[in-house]
């Protein structure tokens, strides 16, 4: 038995997540498919590590993923093939195909023709920032009614929560975000010395504010971006590999930011652990089902200040969406002892 599983970006805006779900009923129909499953890289839920346990507990022994994407961007090229090796290594026994995105076709021409011949009455844009302000106004309500269980934020930490839950839709963070007690005050004080930013990869660095980093005279540092990695002949992952770079190359990093790679986390905490590099906070929020909870248990013990988020939860929008809240709580005048 075999499934198919349309890998979509993920919107704030849930309309917008209906048309994918709207799709996969399409797809189910016109193919014949028993099963179809969709599945968010971010903002909303289900994510692929969801679809793949729905696919897995209705006995699929084969799934096809199908990023519902126009081209191959750094989701297709990283973040989709990462999650894929990840999927492998957890279900052996399952076979893992992945399509091109939607790229060009004839089809999707002829729909951008139809569309245009069409009456499109005008729609009121929001702007950005009002978009932003009235999203944390629903976040604020939302945790109001929301039971904490046994997690009692500082006021300084909820910034960086609700942002976290911003980037991702899902207010499961809210019970899962672990913090140091000098977490946050030792962030914004590297981040206000102008220390540099290291992250695992590129789309971490992507989703950081670098203008307000720069504010301060620090920069994001990632060792995938130069290829230097592929120069080393060593039994390591790649991630692994350009931490170590970047940390052989730069003698001012004060956080570090671990958004993917489960491997990296351990590898940075490693060199930490052997004095090679000592920064003043690691956010480790790697994601998948290999390693990526136990790295972040191994996180939560050190005496070093660390933001995690336990369990399988985690990804690049979300360790971007930690550093940028730090940036704008400095911006603020915030984290001054």
């Amino acid at each position: 038995m075999e499934a198919i599983i349309l890998l979509g970006h993920g919107s704030r805006i849930t309309e917008a997540n209906k048309t994918l779900k709207q799709m996969a009923l399409l797809v189910k129909e016109l193919g014949n498919v028993s099963i179809v499953e969709t599945a968010f890289l971010q903002f909303i839920k289900p994510d692929f590590f969801d679809a793949i346990s729905a696919c897995v507990l209705k006995g699929v022994k084969k799934i096809i993923i199908h990023p519902y994407l126009l081209y191959k961007g750094r989701h297709f090229e990283e973040d989709i093939t990462e999650m894929i090796t990840d999927a492998r290594r957890k279900y052996p026994e399952i076979e893992f195909v992945l399509t091109e995105p939607l790229g060009v076709h004839k089809n999707i021409a002829r729909v951008v023709l139809e569309r245009a011949k069409k009456d499109i009455k005008p729609v009121k844009i929001l702007k950005a920032s009002e978009i932003e302000e009235k999203s944390f106004e629903l976040i604020t309500e939302e945790m109001d009614k929301i039971n904490f269980r046994e997690i009692n934020f500082r006021d300084i930490e909820l910034p960086i929560v609700k942002r976290v839950i911003h980037a991702s839709g899902d207010f499961e963070f809210a019970e899962n975000m672990r913090f140091h007690p000098e977490a946050v005050e030792t962030g914004i004080k590297a981040i206000k010395k102008g220390m540099n930013i290291l992250v695992d990869v590129e789309m971490v660095k992507a989703g950081i504010n670098k203008k307000l980093l720069e504010k301060w005279g620090g920069k994001v540092i990632c060792g995938m971006e130069n290829g230097k990695w592929k120069m080393e002949n060593d039994n390591k992952t790649k991630t692994e590999i350009g931490i170590e770079i970047a940390v052989r190359e730069n003698n001012n990093i004060g956080i570090v930011a671990i958004g993917n790679a489960p491997t990296a986390l351990y590898r940075a905490m490693k060199l930490i652990r052997n004095g090679i590099f000592k920064p003043e906070l690691v956010i480790g929020v790697p994601v998948g089902f290999v390693n990526a909870v136990e790295s972040k248990e191994v996180l939560l013990h050190m005496k070093y200040p660390f933001i995690t988020s336990l369990g399988r939860k985690g990804g690049s929008p979300i360790a971007a969406a930690i550093v940028n809240a730090l940036l704008k709580i400095a911006e603020e005048g915030g984290g001054d002892r």
